[in-house]
């Protein structure tokens, strides 16, 4: 039976269950929707199984869709690697590296690091993905990977960038306008920018001494730039990283020997592609210039090969 399927049938499939609709799938995909049925009826018909069901909000996956959906994803990320490392020779300074982060390392710090770095080689083509979510090297998702905890995976090149210090602030109008907290108690009278629901980060707020709860958030998000934007609009005190905030003048460290959260910060890679100069070139750039941006310069001799696998 695997002789019969091909990757164009497993796309649409994964096309469907992540838009829902043959409809949504076909934008996705840029094909007509006559086409992705073709394609889903033919898959269902030679896997002897239903995949979808109709229903008033649209397709629905069966459990053997959702049993599916793993392994076809982890084929779409081997499938989208295979592309980028066949986009140029090992040994040349082009072609595509993919690189993931958190929303405010990659929307607010790598851009400047990684135009200095298409300057330098004009030739790259940078793949950015902004998400909170941990993409999996291993998987080969991304390429490279900046992550906010300690890397527990083996196979991987890790290096240690240092910790990203994480303070309240508030923009100085706000602070004219509702006064400055002289105390942790005294942030029951302003309006705190926290989350929309209780997320692992607020639970890790609270286990390190801070009593935080939904409640007291009188403008919630879980988006992170979010959280910057109101900051930045004067909405209230939020919690900030310390170097971005120190970017904009109008933005006030509030209670700086009361609140103080750091997250270690990690830029990793699969082992296997050191050998490839524009990904080696790339985890350079990037690792100097989130050292920089954390208040110290990365060594000039540190080299991608000086990294152990699987260090944690």
């Amino acid at each position: 039976m695997s002789r019969e399927l091909d990757w164009d049938h497993q796309r649409a499939f994964l096309a469907v269950l992540d838009s829902g609709s043959l409809s949504g799938a076909a934008r996705a995909l840029g094909l007509t929707q006559p086409t992705v049925r073709r394609r889903i009826e033919t898959l269902e018909q030679r896997l002897g199984t239903v995949l979808f069901t109709r229903a008033p909000t649209g397709l629905l996956p069966t459990e053997s869709a959702l049993m599916m959906a793993e392994p076809a994803r982890a084929m779409a990320h081997a499938a989208e690697a295979f592309v980028r490392i066949a986009s140029a020779p090992a040994d040349a300074l082009a072609g595509v590296v993919r690189v993931s982060a958190s929303d405010i390392i990659a929307i607010e710090v790598l851009p400047p690091i990684l135009a200095a770095l298409k300057r330098r080689h004009p030739g790259l083509v940078i793949t950015l993905s902004p998400s909170n979510r941990v993409e999996d090297v291993l998987r080969r998702e991304s390429d490279i990977a900046v992550r906010m905890v300690p890397p527990a995976q083996d196979a991987l090149v890790a290096r240690r960038i240092g910790a990203v210090p994480l303070a309240l602030h508030a923009h100085r109008d706000y602070l004219a306008e509702a006064g400055t907290p002289a105390s942790l108690a005294d942030l029951a009278r302003h309006c705190l920018i926290g989350t929309e629901h209780d997320t692992a980060m607020l639970r890790e707020l609270r286990a390190r001494g801070y009593p935080l709860d939904v409640a007291d958030f009188g403008f919630r998000s879980d988006d992170d730039l979010a959280h910057m934007a109101a900051i930045r609009a004067g909405i209230g005190i939020g919690v900030c990283q310390i170097p971005l905030a120190m970017r904009d003048p109008a933005l006030v460290h509030v209670l700086p020997e009361a609140f103080r959260f750091d997250l270690e910060t990690w830029l990793v890679m699969h082992e296997d592609l050191r050998r490839i100069a524009r990904v080696r070139v790339v985890f350079d750039a990037v690792a100097a210039g989130l050292g920089a941006y954390l208040g110290r310069q990365a060594s000039a001799a540190a080299s991608i090969a000086e990294a152990a696998p699987g260090s944690a």
